[in-house]
């Protein structure tokens, strides 16, 4: 009766184990990429025992076989625990009838009286291939044989490509590297692109291991992949030229021997064959921006949206608040500068707090830009902070439009300070008035009488008194109204702090330097160099290149050794994303040298 019991457990088990199935999968699979006159399979897979399939109405494609059904179970145990599967397929054979790309809907099949549906295919469907025979299948890949071993500049090139070759200045372009083969490229060794002078430019990241996708080019049918995708925004007016690249592949190549015997074919040899490619360059013809500009436009072009909103509107003296502006939009985000608000008199204002979330693809740089603006009214009052503006070239209507924010109005309560606190309106002007009390309790404890001192009226130290108080007044009067001159000179202002902004950027490049972080402390360090010298040299963001910063350098008598360290620091933050042996070591050679070549501009100014 044991052994009985054990045998009817077991036989229970493996039928439990048996009947029990994973959820019901029903999928379609199919090549992404067809040929004209080739067939290809479609096969439909669920991993139960089903009936009652129903295809769909394939329409681009006729049906020259199918559907075939096949059945597949596997059984399992192992260490006591059993697993099955069942799978059951359908495979039908299409002939596209038409070049284009098309869907392919669901179909349908029944498990345990229950409906699935599988998902849909889409599918891209090219010419023929001139040079393809009609026996070999298209299904996986172009024209095969001989045709691909023989390395040419007709079987593997590269097309430059150029979404817009007439802009305005600051509009996007976008310049795409794509590869067109017939050959096996195992990798790049090589990869050289133009310096892009005359632009400022945002790389596009490419995914990691891309597959090739295939393509009809001139009668044949390419597998393609983009190597290198870069937006372009131009930075002057006039014919600008993107110079040629070039790249270094390895190639696979079977090497074809004499075939001896049937056993031949599974011992073929390949040989790794270099070839240098050469990717055209092009011409870019870039317009001035429009005549009318609006005063408040600093170079933003795009299509971008403004908002605003702020913190609180009721609020006491010393109490801070926040006004938040949020810029939105697609275009030279990088570029913005934040927009001005001025806050009434007697304020203590914070410097703005930027938050940029952008992203970069092949439509532009899009994202928001949030700026933070924090205000600590000083008095009591009703006061109003006027609104932002924001202006920019919508690049859609070929005009100029303004945006601007909401004014707010802001009442500030008497702050802790007791009946000392100023209280003043800056809404209608009106007179300060001191609330502190004139009054006080006469004292009616003893009095003690003390022998006349010598008056202080005539003294010497009565005469000082005066003086020294009328001559450090006149000290800050001429002191202040230079400040005030020199506040009023905008590029004088951005000359003098030109190295305070530098060096903040620097400190934020010096801790992506320390976290081994490349790419961003390469980018940071170009945008210390670019803002350091437009402010210093005084030259608009939308004429700063190479060029003018050389031509306006020699200008001003800086030593050319110095020029060229800079013009240096530029190429290598350019080519940086491209040295794969660029190290730590590197990275902070590159991070002294910037210091000491702002230094050094730093030391000839003083000097002059």
């Amino acid at each position: 009766m044991k052994r009985i019991l054990i045998f009817f457990t077991s036989v229970l088990l493996t039928l439990t184990a048996l009947s029990a199935q994973d959820k019901v999968s029903f999928t379609a699979s199919a090549p992404a990429t067809v040929y004209m006159d080739t067939p290809f399979q479609l096969v439909y897979s669920v991993n139960a025992s089903a009936k009652d399939l129903r295809a769909p109405d394939f329409q681009f494609f006729e049906i020259l076989a199918g559907p075939f059904e096949s059945h597949s179970s596997s059984y399992q145990n192992i260490n006591g625990k059993a697993t099955s599967s069942v799978n059951v397929s359908y495979t039908f054979t299409l002939l596209p009838n038409k070049v284009g790309t098309f869907k392919i809907p669901g179909a349908a099949i029944e498990v345990d009286d229950e409906k699935y549906v599988s998902n849909a295919m889409t599918i891209k469907v090219l010419p023929a291939d001139k040079t393809q025979s009609q026996g070999q299948g298209g299904a996986g890949s172009p024209a095969t044989g001989a045709e691909t071993q023989r390395i040419s500049n007709d079987n593997i090139f590269i097309r430059t490509s150029v979404s817009k070759t007439n802009v305005y200045e600051q509009e996007a372009i976008l310049v795409t590297y794509k590869l067109y083969t017939l050959l096996d490229v195992a990798q790049f060794t090589e990869m050289k692109f133009p310096d892009f002078n005359g632009f400022l430019k945002q790389e596009i990241a490419q995914p990691k291991n891309a597959q090739l996708s295939y393509e009809n080019y001139n009668g044949k049918n390419f597998g393609t992949v983009v190597l290198y995708q870069v937006l372009l925004f131009p930075q002057r007016t006039g014919e600008i030229n993107i110079d040629k690249a070039n790249f270094t592949a390895i190639l696979r190549i079977q090497n074809k021997a004499q075939v001896r015997s049937i056993f031949d074919d599974f011992f073929d040899s390949y040989s790794n064959v270099q070839k240098s490619l050469t990717a055209p360059g092009a011409r870019i013809t870039v317009n001035a921006l429009p005549a009318g500009k609006p005063a408040s436009f600093t170079g933003a072009v795009g299509n971008f949206s403004l908002s605003s909103s702020i913190s609180k509107t009721n609020l006491k003296a010393n109490d801070a608040g926040i006004i938040k502006v949020v810029i939105s939009g697609t275009g030279n985000m990088k570029l913005l500068q934040n927009p001005e608000i001025k806050f009434p008199e007697g304020f203590e204002v914070y410097d703005p707090k930027a938050d940029n979330k952008f992203s970069t693809n092949a439509n532009g740089v899009s994202g928001t830009k949030t700026i933070e603006y924090m205000f600590i009214p000083q008095h009591a009052g009703v006061f109003n902070i006027p609104s932002a503006e924001l202006s920019y070239f919508d690049l859609n209507d070929r005009t100029y439009k303004t945006l601007r924010t909401p004014a707010y109005r802001l009442n500030v309560a008497k702050g802790a300070g007791g009946e000392n606190t100023i209280v003043g309106n800056y809404t209608n002007k009106e007179d300060v008035t001191q609330m502190a009390k004139d009054i006080r309790y006469i004292h009616t404890g003893k009095i003690k009488l003390h022998a006349e001192e010598t008056p202080l009226f005539g003294s010497m130290l009565f005469w000082m008194m005066f003086l020294i108080p009328l001559l450090v007044a006149g000290i800050l009067f001429i002191y202040f109204r230079k400040q005030i001159r020199e506040n009023a000179d905008i590029s004088l202002m951005k000359t003098k702090k030109a190295n305070k902004v530098a060096q903040k950027r620097l400190k934020l490049a010096q801790k992506f330097l320390t976290e081994g972080k490349k790419s961003q402390f390469y980018e940071e360090v170009m945008k210390a160099v670019w803002t350091y010298l437009s402010d210093k040299l005084s030259i608009p963001v939308a004429a700063l290149n190479k060029e003018n910063i050389v031509a306006e350098m020699t200008e001003r008598g800086i030593d050319n050794e110095l020029t060229n360290q800079f013009t240096n620091i530029l190429n290598t933050c350019e080519y940086a994303s491209y040295a794969p042996n660029s190290g730590q070591q590197e990275m902070g050679n590159l991070y002294e040298e910037t210091i000491e070549a702002i230094g050094k501009v730093e030391e000839y100014f003083k000097k002059k």
